[in-house]
């Protein structure tokens, strides 16, 4: 049994379903709402969509590979690092609904996949010791031999399981804007497939050409500010604030951009943690109820896959096979594969947050660079690709599923 069906879950059950496994998918919302999901596939992620034999995507998920990585300081262009980066494939952004009605989709196709959809798990079910499946909001009770927990951040089966998430400050937060079309399409030719960070005086921002359609935008503050002060109050303020600081032909594209075209602010909530054990017996998390992700680098979505396509290979066996103590080996197993590449992706996200930090507070260090931006561009180029290595490619490789 899976509880959520975002990427972790949704890919997990396709996994365990094509292995002739009875899979039950509970998801307590359906999809295709959310306008703010995570966009980036890495090539850690994409990696594993092709263990997965979900490479190449699916025609019916949109998506757009990125070109190049822009940085810009006080208007002046400080470096651009060009796609794949010494990656064998390039980032891609991806409408992440698609992604998820397409695996859905072909999990629907294994005869042993039940997908309970806007069924809210409420509760685990308990025998001998051990957890022996959930309870729905209606009152059903549904047993299981293993309860897959990938509901989320604020997972409610992690906290009914007594298992503690280590948090840890959130680097950031951010205000999440779409720029939509019509009107956005100059400003998406002038993006031409490239992820762009602005950082001045005023703040900093990035944008990048949505896999939807039109843009999408993200305003990084202090954790616990509500807005940057004075607080714009209109769309049009805030396409005058994000000027202020932008190229000159990026700064004229915003300030002609219709206020209408401006979707947002939604803040969404940034939270950053571990859970040292990710199972009890009969239970195992995974994803964001194990690891909530900073936004830095979407390495949500890309930890989500990489944890469904371990978890598939050891816990297919066990579940074929095997007793309540293969099941629970097979989950210690899980955690143990897994935990060091999420504490070094952490790790790295919080480096990367540290030094953006730095920009936005130090406006002379912001200033000198941008005027040296000549030589100084260079070097910081090499350094920036070199502290992304793992960031990109995930800190170790992963088995196809078979």
């Amino acid at each position: 049994m899976v509880v959520g069906a975002g990427p972790a879950g949704a890919s997990l059950a396709l996994l365990l379903a094509r292995r002739g496994l009875p899979v039950d998918l509970i998801d307590a919302c359906g999809h295709g709402g959310r306008p703010f999901r995570g966009e980036g596939l890495m090539p850690s992620g994409l990696a594993a969509l092709a263990a997965m034999g979900l490479q190449p995507l699916p025609p019916a998920v949109a998506q757009r590979p990125l070109t190049a990585w822009s940085f810009f300081l006080d208007g002046q262009r400080l470096f651009e690092a060009a796609e794949p980066m010494g990656s064998p494939v390039p980032c891609t952004l991806i409408d992440q609904d698609s992604l998820l009605q397409e695996l859905l989709a072909q999990a629907g196709r294994q005869p042993g996949f039940q997908f309970h959809e806007g069924q809210a798990a409420t509760d685990l079910l308990r025998q001998d010791g051990r957890i022996a499946g959930v309870r729905l909001a209606d009152g059903t009770a549904l047993e299981a031999d293993l309860v897959v927990a990938c509901d989320g951040r604020e997972s409610l089966l992690r906290r009914r399981a007594e298992l503690t998430l280590e948090s840890a400050p959130s680097p950031l937060d951010v205000l999440w804007f779409r720029l939509e079309p019509p009107g956005a399409e100059d400003l998406v030719h002038w993006l031409a497939g490239r992820f762009v960070t602005v950082v001045g005086a005023a703040g900093s921002y990035a944008l990048f050409p949505s896999a939807r359609g039109g843009v999408q935008l993200g305003w990084a503050m202090e954790p616990g500010r509500a807005a940057p002060s004075p607080t714009p109050a209109s769309p049009g303020e805030w396409l005058a604030l994000w000027a202020r600081d932008a190229p000159q032909l990026l700064a004229r594209l915003l300030r002609a951009l219709a206020a209408a075209s401006v979707q947002g602010p939604v803040r969404l909530p940034v939270r950053v943690g571990l859970c040292p054990r990710w199972q009890r017996p009969g239970l195992l998390l995974l994803g964001d109820a194990a690891h909530p992700m900073s936004p830095l680098r979407a390495q949500g979505i890309n930890m989500a896959l990489r944890d469904a396509l371990v978890a598939a290979g050891q816990l297919a066996p066990a579940l074929l096979e095997g007793g309540p103590a293969a099941i629970d080996a097979a989950a210690a197993a899980i955690c143990a594969e897994r935990l060091p590449e999420i504490r070094r992706i952490q790790q790295l996200q919080q480096e990367e947050a540290r030094r953006a930090d730095l920009l936005r507070r130090r406006h002379l260090l912001r200033s000198l660079l941008a005027r040296s931006a000549r030589w100084s561009g260079p070097l910081l180029e090499r350094r920036w690709r070199a502290s992304q290595r793992e960031l990109r490619n995930g800190v170790a490789a992963i088995a196809p599923d078979l």
